[in-house]
């Protein structure tokens, strides 16, 4: 089977998973890694709400009754939609991030000169820009996992942990993308400095993101003791 062309539209949210995994591997870059990104999130936030739907109000607190009961049931029900919600958004976050890498490729292939510098400078900024977004959601995330980590159904800890990989990846990704993309502004003479001036929110999210990423890594290392040890020596 033939790939997709180049301006043909390999939509995230509305293709199969196998159509989406064949157009991935193709050399057109639609989708690429920003959309990976998402589906990444959107893994995340599915599995983060299949725990939730088995963590039941005994698994957040040791009194079955009364108000901590309740508190917990609104708590577990909450987490749910959010995830839920995100995973959705998660997927209209990737092709808005496909959307804004095709127009950072045509910008690149324009004949030299100002408009093609001025197209690349704002193609950039608008990928970066979409990348953000989505790295921006993936943090959120991390609080309801961390829920899920200490309070969740125990015998589903495995899929919490997937859900950490997946979430981890997502940022990456999303890190990546946006402080490569700003770098790329340079290719339209802009230097490091002017980027950081007139971007400083984006500039600015790249360290946001490592200390999301730092924060995962904890969330993970703290469930690690739940496996058996398969390092130690026999």
């Amino acid at each position: 089977m033939t790939g997709p062309s180049d301006t043909e539209d390999v939509s995230t949210e509305h293709s199969s998973v196998s159509a989406w995994m064949r157009a991935l591997g193709t050399a057109t870059g639609n989708p690429g890694g920003g959309a990976a990104s998402g589906l990444m999130l959107a893994i995340a936030a599915g599995l983060t709400s299949m725990v939730a739907g088995y963590t039941r109000t005994t698994h957040a607190t040791e009194d079955a009754s009364g108000r901590d009961s309740a508190e917990a049931e609104a708590t577990i029900a909450a987490l749910r939609a959010r995830a839920e919600a995100r995973s959705e958004l998660a997927l209209r976050l990737a092709d808005e991030d496909a959307h804004a890498s095709r127009a950072f490729g045509s910008a690149f292939r324009l004949p030299a000169g100002v408009g093609r510098d001025e197209a690349i400078r704002a193609a950039s900024i608008e990928a970066a820009a979409a990348s953000a977004r989505l790295g921006e959601h993936a943090v959120d995330a991390i609080d309801d996992l961390a829920w899920l980590t200490e309070h969740g159904n125990p015998a589903l800890i495995a899929d919490v942990a997937v859900a950490i990989g997946a979430l981890r990846a997502a940022i990456t990704g999303a890190r990546t993308n946006v402080s490569f993309d700003l770098g790329s502004v340079r290719s339209a003479h802009g230097s490091l400095e002017e980027i950081r001036a007139d971007e400083p929110r984006l500039w600015e999210l790249v360290p946001v993101f490592d200390r999301a990423l730092e924060r995962i890594d904890r969330l993970a290392a703290s469930i690690d003791p739940e496996a058996a040890p398969t390092d130690a020596a026999s």
